[in-house]
């Protein structure tokens, strides 16, 4: 009898383990929200040396993750304020993206039964105004930001985010619940302090989100690096630390402005599990 006691008890130790680690994972929901729409006036700022005067379609997205231990929202877009307009913001240099915001992101949240109070945890992948527009809606949120982000001095040497905001600097990777569900992942190259978000769902699998390392599909399958990217050499090795990790994780790449990815995905009030 002994022996059988024995099996069983390493059965029933090994099913509690395997229990416990889909518990682990923490992350419920995966949410994808409009967080703007837009036109580029000339693609060839994002493909140097191709598509002179070619147009394009971008989108912008954030993402919701609802974790056991609360709420995480990854970027904010382009201000809500643009609602408001009916032409849409126009860029300063007409090559650039002409944004439009059909949907608030308090709307979103609204219609998920949420308030920005709910949300204690954010990050963005990085300070360009189509991707920190509603930061100061979450004033109470801890921001998970790189320091070379932090430190990197905005329009007329200002800081990039209030000092009051709460913030956690970061100088690398960093696993945000402590459990592997959620890790930002270091990618500078586009600005000094760029960030991706590795997400591991427990029927979708993993999920990375590019933030702008990569604008559309066509530019990760060539690994173009734009014109105006921040550093040509860590633009390249962070998207092959991207690549290096969808291949360890078998992952997903979600690439934040590409329109025609995008329109096949579920958006909110849909969501991944």
């Amino acid at each position: 009898m002994m022996p059988r006691l024995k099996l069983a008890l390493v059965v029933a130790t090994l099913a509690l383990s395997s229990q416990a680690a889909v518990a682990q994972t923490g992350v419920e929901k995966l949410y994808v929200l409009n967080c703007g729409e837009g036109t580029a006036g000339d693609i060839s700022r994002w493909t140097p040396g191709l598509n002179e005067g070619k147009s394009m379609d971008f989108v912008d997205s954030c993402y919701l993750i609802k974790h056991a231990k609360g709420w995480f929202l990854w970027d904010t877009g382009i201000a809500d304020s643009v609602a408001a307009m009916p032409n849409g913001l126009a860029p300063a240099d007409p090559k650039a993206v002409t944004w439009r915001r059909p949907k608030t992101l308090a709307a979103q949240l609204e219609q998920l039964g949420l308030k920005p109070d709910d949300i204690k945890a954010m990050a963005v992948s990085h300070t360009h105004p189509d991707h920190i527009g509603n930061v100061e809606l979450f004033p109470q949120a801890t921001l998970y930001v790189q320091k070379a982000e932090y430190d990197w001095p905005g329009a007329n040497n200002e800081p990039r985010f209030k000092p009051s905001h709460p913030v956690e600097v970061l100088t690398g990777d960093k696993d945000v619940f402590g459990d592997g569900s959620v890790t930002i992942l270091s990618t500078p190259g586009h600005t000094p302090g760029h960030q991706s978000l590795l997400v591991r769902l427990p029927k979708t699998g993993a999920v990375v989100l590019s933030g702008d390392a990569v604008h559309f599909k066509d530019n990760w399958d060539n690994r173009r690096v734009p014109s105006m990217n921040a550093n040509k050499e860590m633009s390249a090795a962070s998207m092959q630390k991207i690549a290096d990790t969808l291949d360890k994780e078998k992952a997903q790449l979600w690439i934040n402005h590409d329109k025609v990815q995008r329109d096949g995905q579920k958006m909110a009030p849909e969501f991944y599990d």
